[in-house]
């Protein structure tokens, strides 16, 4: 699977403690909005069994993935259960070489200049500047100055307020969590159509960011 795959989308949907029963209109309704990366993380209940129903009815152009993998055993359920893409919130080489063995992308999370380059050096595609939020923009934009070579993406704290910095501070994507999908939220029409807006919301900044950068 290749890397331009996450590159081209821009936004991954975290997603966590949703249901079998309540992920395929999630997912249709932030594929309505222009979001159609989507990582699973993987405490949440039944996750394997979420990501092979994904696979089976979403449509082709969504991508899935597993988060919040620690381990090589849990990379390699998730895979085996469908997911196109494996992020992890720390460097760990078994759980690199696992999504590399079967073909996935690999982003495992990174802090430091010497975390994000050892993770590269072990084989990753994509570097998860986690918890991104904890320095911010700037921090983002200096890590990513010595290092053109290795493509970053910020994930944890992201919203609509700092989106747009982290793209103009050289992101190749962003990863969003609860302030686009709310954990454990009730799913009813009316919730899923504020999704869908908020996906578009956050779609327009990314584009506004990208445009501004190709400048």
């Amino acid at each position: 699977m290749p890397i331009h795959e996450i590159k081209k989308r821009k936004i991954v949907a975290v997603i966590r403690n949703t249901t079998i029963d309540t992920i395929i209109p999630i997912a249709q309704a932030l594929r309505l909005g222009g979001v159609t990366a989507l990582e699973i993380t993987m405490e949440t209940p039944n996750a394997p069994q979420i990501i092979q129903r994904l696979r089976a009815e979403c449509e082709s152009d969504v991508l899935i993935g597993a988060g919040t993998v620690l381990d090589a055993e849990t990379a390699r359920t998730a895979i085996l259960s469908g997911a196109q893409f494996i992020f992890s919130p720390t460097v760990n080489k078994e759980t690199i070489r696992m999504a590399k063995r079967y073909g996935v992308i690999s982003v495992p999370g990174a802090m430091t200049p010497t975390e994000i380059l050892q993770a590269y050096e072990a084989g990753a595609d994509l570097i998860k500047v986690f918890p991104a939020h904890v320095l911010g923009p700037g921090y983002f934009k200096t890590v990513a100055g010595p290092l053109p070579h290795i493509p970053l993406m910020p994930t944890g704290g992201l919203h609509l307020g700092n989106a747009k910095e982290y793209m103009e501070a050289g992101a190749v994507a962003i990863g969003v969590g609860s302030t686009l999908v709310a954990a454990k939220q009730e799913v009813d029409s009316a919730s899923l159509f504020q999704l869908t807006e908020r996906a578009r919301c956050f779609v327009e900044q990314v584009d506004v960011a990208k445009q501004m950068v190709q400048r």
